[in-house]
């Protein structure tokens, strides 16, 4: 169930802080796929028990993005490139 592996889930996400905060980039990379793989075991288990597929967690992420950043997402986008940059 989700609440036995949500440890490992959290684990992963301080595994890929600690790379970060050591500037380590190959574990960098390897920690977030090690975290990428949490959130798609997260997504497939939800869709085998019917509530939603990882397409609607990308989806879902998707539409936020647009709505916190209509000036970089939305309809404005060519102008709002720039700002994006200075991010």
């Amino acid at each position: 169930d989700f609440a036995s592996i949500a440890p490992y889930t959290i684990e992963e996400a301080y595994e890929v802080a600690d790379a970060i905060a050591r500037d380590d980039m190959g574990e960098l990379k390897d920690e977030l796929g090690d975290l990428l793989l949490q959130v798609v075991f997260h997504a497939r288990m939800a869709e085998e028990a019917g509530h939603f597929a990882l397409a609607d967690v990308v989806a879902a992420i998707s539409d936020k993005m647009e709505r916190r950043h209509p000036h970089i997402f939305g309809d404005v986008a060519e102008g709002g490139h720039h700002l994006w940059e200075q991010i």
